[in-house]
């Protein structure tokens, strides 16, 4: 059956991969991006129900579904409720079991590589390396493994990349209306993003940044006044990107309704049986949560420091035991090519960007800076390698614009692709609980001392 299986994702791999030459010259994403959905989806779904029973931090966040199901009061009350929210809707619609759990963090895993896949193609207008960006995000082990289980940051990334998309597809609209209507879209689905995890909220702030920065290097290309860039309102030809949006009405724009979709997720607490929200208690309660989030927690088995997790020096085993008849385990690890590929090619990325002032390329590396150096700055008393999932998935696109940027000629994609799903292979009994041959098994993936 795993013979089948990967022959199976190595020929719909080749089937992808084979479509953006084609497509290069006129550029039609949506084919490549709606068999790139397929994949993701049906790699996410097979075997999901396995284990049958809670594991790692599903044992806070499915209780906490149940109790929002309920509305027996507040519970899990450190992260807001959007994404157990999300999985109580999994509950209701396919029962308090394994599958209920974890259908819908299929689909954020599917939209998350979704994400990449539209990020990359917005960036470059090009449909090969976004269709590499996506497989790198595919076959990277953190989303395989965020994908099949029901916690609370595969609804994060997949809201955070579907809301940067967003945004980047406004700057293309032709027209004012099509580009508010695209920016407004994006700042709904990053609103959403805080909602699941705070985590999240720098992407607010960076998304105005950015506009900004655009804005301002239009404006030195055309020849026009800061002034006029930053508050006219641009039509025609004025401005390359955001076309009939001024700039501070945006910023508004964005704060107003990425806050307001954050606080109406809160809307099932005003009807908890005990302990209600009010309009007088809602903001209260962040600084409640604030409190939760910082404490000082006890040490942990698999906890790491930030700056280790770059260097893979601390996975987590989300599950090893004996489960559903044999030996299992699940291990949070990330693909070495994509962790460590992608480091090299954001030092490349930033350093080339910098000198070429190439926005697509230092974009390319902001994104990881961006989502990595929050970790440095928030005040967590003990971290887990789990806090990288948003940054491994950036790798992935900073790595297909580098490949994209330094390679195109000598198609480094596809031996980089190769190797991706080689490890994706070898790992993939300890990434999908794949019955195992006994209590020792996991010496074969714990390759250095720390992985153990």
């Amino acid at each position: 059956m795993k013979a089948a299986l990967f022959g199976g994702i190595d020929a719909q791999v080749s089937a992808v991969s084979s479509i953006a030459p084609s497509l290069s010259a006129r550029p039609r994403p949506y084919r490549a991006a709606a068999l790139i959905a397929l994949l993701a989806q049906l790699l996410f779904s097979y075997r999901l129900t396995i284990p049958t029973k809670l594991m790692f931090d599903e044992v806070h966040y499915v209780p906490a579904a149940r109790t929002l199901i309920t509305l027996a009061g507040p519970r899990n009350i450190e992260h807001p409720l959007l994404a157990k929210e999300i999985i109580a809707g999994g509950i209701l619609l396919l029962g308090d079991n394994s599958l209920g759990w974890r259908f819908f963090s299929t689909l954020a895993g599917t939209a998350t590589v979704l994400g990449v896949f539209a990020i990359v193609w917005l960036m470059l207008g090009r449909v090969r390396p976004a269709v590499f960006a996506a497989l790198f995000a595919l076959f990277n082990f953190t989303v395989f493994v965020e994908a099949r289980i029901a916690m609370l940051d595969g609804f994060m990334a997949a809201f955070t990349l579907l809301g940067i998309a967003s945004l980047l597809w406004a700057m293309r609209a032709e027209t004012a209306r099509g580009a508010w209507g695209r920016w407004i879209l994006g700042s709904a689905l990053l609103g959403l993003a805080v909602a699941a995890k705070w985590i999240a909220a720098p992407f607010v702030a960076y998304a105005a940044l950015g506009f900004v920065i655009v804005r301002l290097v239009d404006a030195r290309r055309s020849g026009r006044s800061v002034f006029a860039a930053l508050n006219a309102r641009p039509t025609g030809g004025t401005h390359r990107h955001w076309r009939g949006m001024a700039a501070i009405p945006a910023i508004l724009v964005l704060g107003v309704v990425s806050i307001g979709v954050y606080f109406a997720t809160f809307a099932p607490a005003f009807f908890y049986t005990i302990d209600p929200l009010t309009w007088r208690t809602l903001l209260p309660f962040q600084a409640t949560m604030y409190a939760q989030q910082t404490q000082v927690l006890p040490s942990h088995t698999y906890q790491s420091r930030w700056w280790s997790w770059p260097l893979m020096l601390r996975p987590i085993w989300y599950l090893y035991e004996r489960t559903d008849g044999a030996q299992r385990g699940v291990l949070l690890i990330g693909n070495l090519v994509v962790l460590w590929g992608g480091l090299v090619a954001v030092a490349a990325c930033l350093y080339r960007g910098a000198r070429a002032r190439d926005l697509r390329l230092l974009a390319a590396a902001g994104l990881w800076i961006g989502s990595y150096v929050v970790w440095i700055i928030i005040p967590k008393s003990i971290g887990f390698f789990y806090y990288y999932y948003l940054p491994s998935i950036f790798l992935c696109i900073a790595l297909s614009v580098a490949l994209d940027h330094f390679g195109r000629r000598r198609q480094w994609d596809m031996a980089v692709l190769g190797g991706c799903v080689a490890l994706f292979a070898v790992f993939y009994p300890i990434l999908s609980a794949l019955p195992l041959w006994g209590p020792n098994s996991f010496r074969v993936w714990t390759w250095f001392p720390s992985w153990v």
